[in-house]
């Protein structure tokens, strides 16, 4: 394995950092974060310009052709800088099981829209128990003639408010495994059946409640298999507990470089506060922290590339990696002192999401039963 960027990557990591600076600013992060849709189109469109949403799409589908890695590398340099918007939605929780399930007809009908950033799509997975496993899918799905009838309460839906398409997750039979009789739905959310809340939440993401009610869709809308949606889902999860580490270990390395900057020129005592030790020893930590977790991030990103089984390398990264971003963001915080707690610091603005994304897509404890399971416990 080597972990190494390429020189394509190398590209994509400077020309991403170099946008983000110019384009995307904090006081911009904090107008997004108010605003009612949560992201600015302007600098989706600039993104989309620059090909990221079509990224990992293959070319006869509009996009560019890059590998899972590619995206990584992407994706930290947008946790680096606190890029808001629906662009995990879209691109990995959208375009990722079109690829692993779709038709072709699906593909060419779909991919190409979000690879131009015209198309957003979500997953609707979790329900009110909020559990990732397969056992806790039970919105109902019964047949009616060609269609299907979906009834249920999707909750922590990332961006449905400005979603096109929704991918529901949802149950279309029993089994003696509860993996059994999962299906996946593309809905378009203008379809009739679908109300939708924003919730608050305290990174100020946007994350929605979703209610089907009677909701109506066809042969065509389902996306695989009948009864074996769940392993795609799972796939999914996988890959979406990566995306989500490559933009904390970028934003607990921002948080890093703020609070060695500020060591460096605060002063106390007639030096520099990152001369004495016990500044020192959480820099220490902090960068133990963070270089221990970027390893096991690019691992896991590197097998996913490669096409290797990486369901245990995926859930090491993602225990391990939500919890030293918290870390390191409480260490920040000690480093700075009285003015890293007022409001109108950029430490509120990545300590928040150090909280939301520890528990997104499966908390620590989560990640570790996977870990424990792939160990045949």
């Amino acid at each position: 394995m080597d972990l190494d960027l390429s020189e394509e990557q190398k590209i994509i990591k400077k020309s991403a950092h170099d946008f983000l600076m110019r384009e995307c600013p904090k006081e911009l992060v904090r107008e997004i974060v108010q605003s009612e849709r949560g992201y600015s189109t302007e600098l989706w469109q600039k993104m989309a310009e620059l090909g990221w949403m079509g990224l990992i799409i293959p070319e006869e589908y509009g996009g560019s052709g890059g590998s899972f890695l590619d995206l990584i590398v992407l994706l930290e340099e947008m946790g680096y800088n606190i890029c808001p918007g629906p662009f995990r939605s879209a691109v990995v929780l959208g375009s990722i099981p079109l690829l692993i399930a779709g038709t072709e007809a699906q593909k060419n009908r779909f991919l190409p829209g979000i690879a131009s950033g015209d198309s957003i799509f979500t997953l609707a997975l979790t329900e009110p128990n909020a559990s990732y496993e397969p056992s806790s899918i039970e919105t109902s799905v019964r047949s009616d003639g060609d269609e299907y009838v979906i009834s249920g309460t999707k909750l922590f839906v990332p961006d449905a408010h400005v979603a096109d398409y929704l991918l529901c997750v949802a149950r279309t039979g029993e089994g003696n495994d509860p993996e059994d009789g999962i299906t996946i739905f593309i809905i378009d959310t203008s379809r009739r059946g679908i109300s939708l809340t924003n919730l608050k939440t305290i990174a100020g993401d946007r994350q929605c409640e979703v209610i089907f009610d009677e909701v109506r869709v066809s042969g065509e809308e389902v996306l695989g298999n009948i009864n074996r949606g769940w392993p795609v889902a799972r796939e999914t999860l996988e890959r979406a507990a990566v995306a989500l580490s490559a933009e904390m270990i970028g934003g607990a390395q921002a948080v890093m470089d703020m609070a060695l900057q500020y060591a460096e020129d605060r002063t106390q005592f007639n030096r520099p506060i990152g001369s004495f030790q016990a500044v020192q020893h959480h820099f220490a930590n902090m960068w133990t922290e963070i270089n221990g977790s970027r390893y096991l991030l690019y691992r896991a990103a590197w097998k996913i590339s490669e096409g290797l089984p990486a369901s245990m390398d995926a859930a090491m990264a993602k225990a391990r990696i939500g919890e030293a971003y918290r870390r390191v963001t409480i260490l920040g915080h000690q480093i700075f002192g009285a003015i890293g707690f007022t409001s109108e610091h950029d430490m509120h603005l990545y300590h928040r999401r150090s909280m939301s994304g520890d528990l997104f897509f499966g908390p620590a404890a989560f990640h570790r039963a996977q870990v424990a399971r792939e160990l045949g416990l």
